[in-house]
């Protein structure tokens, strides 16, 4: 690749680790009078504005060898006072505190940012080459670096330069650096890297490189049955940390994070390995941010085919973006056949629970969710669950329901409708519109009355029918003690209350978040309450107890009513009755009818 000066270079210096500061300096060759700048107040896959040019600090700008005005426009623009054809030099530093897959990090151990929260936008040369430099300093010698970006000119631990065609490419390329372990792969005949930080000795790195393995390809050809995939490579960056969970996919890589805890360990049986619900759920995130790859990345809302970094992207599709990813990632588990069936029944009747328990699915709809992430997804507080529905889980839950009665007519499945849905776009921007015209296509009936309802509406989904067409049976089980109360509480020594549920019986009592509940009297006894399941201990058969609970430092006596014992609708499980039927979902192949 040439090495002709860019339009767009940026040298990024991660030398001040001790004080947590990269030093960026941008080269703009030839920036227009008054150039302006800008940095993303958001990332794309991750809808909430997070204000990125908080983090940024001691902003100057040179042109030939003197100092330029800046006049700050408003919270993340710049205005340069420079003249035009000269290079204009800025340099600034950026704090890296964040130690997620959406921000910056920097620490003696580790390195990792995204350009949305480094490299300023030049106004107007947005579609112009961009050059990202990243400098090793001799205190570094011993670490690497990793990204999807193309090397322009990097030496053999992956420092130096790379290549994006526009500022869009280079805002989807994250980067990761440190003494990472790291492997290679090939799945369908494309190069596959994993790197991970932070695992600890234990860690079985050919377990993980195995099974990521059989993820890929499993996707790979459910998209393209024979055909290869839309990208040359691809890099997973993976973040060990003691406790965390998370990822954001982009364009030919994804950053992840997990608990140290959920690595797989050398030694482990494969039995072991297969009862880990710490791994099976780090499997699950795998395969839900690769299938990202496809879907979302380039297969998108219409309102996504250019991000206005500077503002809220609007789109109610995310029900289909996140909420069919997320069904498919655990479903392409067991196809790939790192899950049985009783492993991924055990998986979706979480999800059927989550919503299930969830009041606010009867007062929002999954559109409505989409819409709404920028303002409620990822500000939950005490009112979330009874005002709003997940559009991951609903999502999930909608996109069950359409492949399960796309099957049980007999013409097609959602597997070839996503397929469908990539050949008619191109692999590009879609509209809910398009999912109607494949849908109608592919089943030769239309489904409007299913969408309105199912996705635009708040009733519950005919899950119980749909399973049972499919050999699987939706039994009402036993409801835990919080649920049957209707609460969500954190217990730590002592019971605090987080949230209370819409028509409860701790509603009905006047409790409320906030609150510790301190003790409970029952049949003329109090005593002293330090989890929630110690209430039918002390309850015994009694119908009421009263709560002693501390609010704002006052105690209060609050009768509750205890709900009776026994099956709840908001409480399932799913078994097989019929294996054979239960195969041709749980085991189809995703690639009946591979995409051109």
């Amino acid at each position: 690749m040439p090495t002709t000066t860019p339009a767009i270079h940026y040298r990024i210096d991660p030398a001040q680790t001790q004080v947590r500061l990269y030093q960026v300096t941008l080269t703009v060759a030839a920036p227009a009078a008054n150039q302006e700048l800008s940095l993303p107040v958001w990332i794309a896959g991750s809808y909430l504005v997070r204000e990125f040019s908080k983090n940024l600090q001691s902003l100057r700008a040179h042109q030939a060898g003197a100092e330029v005005p800046l006049t700050q426009l408003d919270k993340h623009r710049w205005l340069a006072q420079c003249q035009s054809g000269t290079p204009l030099v800025l340099s600034y530093e950026v704090a890296a505190y964040d130690n997620s897959v959406r921000t910056a990090w920097l620490d003696a151990d580790r390195g990792f940012f995204n350009a949305t929260s480094l490299c300023l936008r030049v106004h107007g040369q947005e579609g112009a080459a961009h050059v990202l430099e990243v400098l090793q300093p001799p205190a570094l010698a011993h670490w690497s670096l990793a990204t999807g970006l193309a090397p322009e000119q990097v030496d053999a631990s992956g420092f130096g330069r790379y290549h994006a065609a526009d500022y869009d490419e280079l805002a989807d390329c994250p980067v990761e650096m440190g003494a990472f372990w790291s492997t290679q792969f090939v799945a369908c005949g494309v190069p596959h890297r994993f790197v991970v930080a932070g695992a600890a000795p234990s860690f079985d790195g050919a377990r993980l490189t195995r099974d990521a393995q059989r993820i890929c390809e499993e996707v790979i050809r459910f998209w393209h049955g024979d055909e290869r995939p839309p990208f040359g490579s691809y890099l997973f960056m993976l973040n060990a940390v003691h406790d965390g969970y998370g990822g954001l996919e982009h364009r030919n890589s994804t950053a992840l994070i997990c608990s140290r805890r959920d690595l797989p360990r050398l030694g482990q049986s494969d039995k072991d390995i297969q009862a880990s619900e710490g791994y099976t759920t780090l499997l699950g995130l795998i395969s839900h941010e690769y299938f990202h790859t496809w879907n979302v990345k380039r297969l998108r809302p219409a309102e996504f085919a250019r991000y206005d970094y500077a503002r809220e992207n609007y789109t109610e599709l995310l029900w289909f973006f996140e909420g069919f990813t997320s069904y498919y990632d655990d479903l392409l588990l067991r196809r790939a056949g790192l899950l049985d069936h009783a492993g991924y029944l055990k998986l979706l009747t979480k999800t059927i629970n989550q919503v299930l328990q969830t009041p606010g699915r009867q007062v929002q709809s999954v559109a409505q969710a989409s819409f709404d992430a920028w303002v409620k997804y990822y500000r939950p507080d005490e009112n979330t669950p009874n005002a709003t529905v997940s559009y991951y889980t609903k999502g999930a839950l909608v996109a069950l329901c359409l492949d399960l009665a796309l099957r049980r007519e007999g013409r097609t499945s959602l597997d070839d409708v996503m397929r469908a849905l990539w050949r008619r776009t191109g692999g590009g921007p879609m509209a809910e519109a398009d999912l109607l015209a494949v849908l109608q296509e592919q089943s030769g009936r239309g489904w409007s009355d299913e969408i309105a309802q199912w996705v635009h509406g708040t009733q519950d989904l005919p899950l119980a029918e749909l399973l049972a067409a499919h050999g699987i049976t939706l039994q009402a089980e036993p409801a835990q003690t919080a649920q049957r109360l209707g609460l969500r509480v954190a217990e730590n020594g002592g019971v605090q209350i987080k949230t209370v549920l819409r028509g409860g019986a701790a509603e009905a009592a006047g409790l409320m978040a906030g609150d510790e509940w301190l003790a409970l009297e029952a049949a003329g006894q109090a005593w002293r309450l330090h989890r929630l399941d110690e209430l039918a201990l002390y309850a015994g058969k009694a119908a009421e107890v009263t709560a002693i609970v501390a609010r704002d430092r006052r105690l209060l006596r609050l009768p509750l009513a205890l709900p009776a014992a026994g099956p709840s609708a908001d409480t399932v499980r799913l078994e097989v009755q019929d294996a054979a039927v239960a195969q041709r979902w749980l085991g189809a192949a995703g690639t009946a009818q591979a995409a051109a």
